[in-house]
């Protein structure tokens, strides 16, 4: 399914964009779930695409008429991802699907059972990258044994703070999602965040988004 994004003009699938309703104060509020009743308006699932939306006044120019927009509409829209993700994480807790601590997380990525590798944005460097090495040598030990499909991937989206508050734990550094629907569906909602949160790079960098650490382009799902 395809809509048009109301700033660029150009077709994307759903996928790639963020949908924005009409709210009953008449207020423009995201609809991250794209379930909300009414028309919608959509834009390019990207911060700054979100903030040039409401300097360029293009939702009320897509609905053709007067509308209230927030002007810090972008943040907005980012908090309501990080909480469909901070949830989806919960459900996969609840599910058994999360795993964290240093140990259990490396002996998931080594088992080859991991969906995908959390680390929180204040993680000590030292930790990060030996957990990044593990895996590294888990996404070689796949192509190697033929296994098709995407890497295991990175992300870097949330602060242990952010993480331990949502799910009821502390120090909450290193995690992973393990095989599953819950986990599956967290891994999707941290790929849309990973999206909305990377910048406009150059070329030449592997540069991430939210933190500015320097991940491996291999692994750095807000590339």
């Amino acid at each position: 399914m395809v809509r048009t994004c109301a700033l660029t003009r150009l077709e994307k699938p759903v996928e790639a964009l963020v949908r924005f309703v009409l709210g009953p104060d008449g207020s423009i509020v995201p609809d991250v779930d794209a379930r909300a009743e009414g028309r919608g308006v959509w834009i390019s699932l990207s911060h700054e695409a979100v903030a040039e939306a409401v300097k360029k006044k293009a939702f009320a120019r897509s609905l053709k008429a007067p509308v209230t927009v927030p002007p810090d509409l972008a943040d907005l829209t980012r908090l309501r991802l990080e909480q469909r993700l901070l949830s989806a994480l919960g459900m996969a807790r609840k599910a058994g699907q999360f795993v964290t601590g240093a140990t259990k997380v490396k002996t998931v990525l080594q088992s080859g059972q991991a969906l995908a590798l959390l680390t929180a944005t204040d993680a000590a460097e030292d930790g990060r990258n030996k957990m990044l090495g593990t895996l590294k040598a888990l996404n070689h030990a796949r192509r190697e044994a033929g296994i098709t499909g995407p890497d295991v991937p990175h992300f870097e989206l949330l602060s242990s703070a952010q993480m331990g508050l949502a799910l009821g734990l502390e120090n909450v550094i290193h995690a992973a999602l393990t095989t599953g629907a819950a986990a599956q569906s967290a891994v999707e909602k941290a790929r849309r965040l990973a999206r909305y949160t990377a910048p406009a790079m150059q070329d030449h960098t592997d540069r991430s988004a939210a933190s500015g650490v320097l991940l491996p382009a291999e692994q750095d799902e807000r590339r």
